[in-house]
């Protein structure tokens, strides 16, 4: 079963995950996931929700809730899901502010987390070979297919279509590379989750949730097969995924500024990327060669901290293999 006998500064380390995970959510271009996997939880994870099934729902109807707790490695899932959600509520009006005054240094220091992610999530893969690379570049495809689609307006936010865009964009949580936030801004969601969050509307937050759940219990069953069947290949994927995010994550866009921060966003998301110089020539703007560099060095020193962070505390033991019920 999951590692669920944890001591309380691992409880407090985990919650810091939690809280990274939420701030890379919320970020267009960012993943969730990628924080998962950098700080080496991402297989307790997918594996931990896994196990919301059909023993999860007897153990509950017979009332062993203690067994239940331990059979989903709760406190795990628990302690996460509230760093995640303090990640997203701080971030909701910090990350507004950033995108609007800040999107070079911003995009330089996730651009330098997720090259760095990638170097060390290479060490899972054995070796090289075609099956591995063909995962990568399958991974990379995806998510550049993705980041080429364009922007839908902005629909009646309906509470079935919030439902449906909770389901979508979950995926980012437990798929490296994709971005939740910048799927919400495909589905023309994302300016009203900012707003929901911001001004506390609990029926809009609700039914996105009761969507993410849903997300979270379908895409964790196919994700533990794969990963107990062909860890290596997954990786592969994951690293693909990840490299595959990086064009959207370019500091420098030759995008116009319009009035609203989703518009505005996915505009410089989907541009070409420029040189530096370039981006001065067609903005007017400077390009802040500096404040991009140390922002990248930020980002990637971040990770290789967090990596060994992770690597000094006990590995969590993997959960047995679930018998369908």
């Amino acid at each position: 079963m999951p590692n669920s006998n944890r001591r309380r500064r691992e409880f407090l380390s985990l919650f810091g995950k939690g809280f990274a995970m939420g701030l890379g959510d919320s970020v267009p271009g960012v993943s969730g996931g990628t924080i998962a996997v950098v700080t080496r939880i991402y297989e307790e994870l997918i594996f931990s929700l896994r196990r919301l099934d059909l023993t999860f729902l007897r153990l509950l109807v017979q009332l062993k809730l203690v067994e239940s707790w331990r059979h989903i490695n709760g406190s795990f899932l628990l302690i996460l899901a509230l760093g995640m959600l303090s990640g997203l509520l701080l971030s909701a009006n910090s990350v507004l502010y950033l995108l609007s005054n800040q999107f070079e240094a911003l995009m330089a220091f996730f651009f330098g987390l997720i090259l760095a992610s990638v170097a060390l999530l290479s060490r899972e893969i054995p070796s090289v070979r075609w099956q591995f690379l063909a995962a990568a570049l399958g991974g990379s495809l995806l998510t550049a297919l993705i980041g080429s689609l364009e922007p839908a307006g902005a629909p009646e936010q309906h509470p079935a279509y919030l439902f449906f865009c909770g389901l979508v964009a979950v995926s980012a949580l437990i798929l490296p590379g994709l971005s939740g936030a910048f799927i919400l801004i495909l589905l023309g969601a994302y300016d009203t989750m900012l707003v929901a969050l911001t001004s506390f509307y609990w029926l809009r937050i609700g039914v996105f949730l009761a969507g993410c759940v849903a997300g979270l219990l379908l895409f964790s069953r196919l994700l533990s097969r794969l990963l107990r069947a062909h860890r290596a290949l997954c990786f592969s994927a994951i690293c693909g995924m990840l490299l595959g995010s990086l064009p959207l994550l370019w500091p420098w866009r030759a995008a116009s500024p319009v009035d609203s921060v989703a518009e505005n966003t996915a505009r410089a998301l989907q541009s070409a990327p420029v040189w530096p110089l370039t981006y001065s020539e067609t903005t007017g703007d400077d390009p802040q060669l500096l404040t991009v560099a140390l922002s990248f060095l930020l980002g990637a020193a971040l990770v290789l901290m967090l990596s060994r962070l992770a690597s000094q505390q006990p590995e969590a033991r993997k959960p047995d293999p679930v018998v369908e019920s």
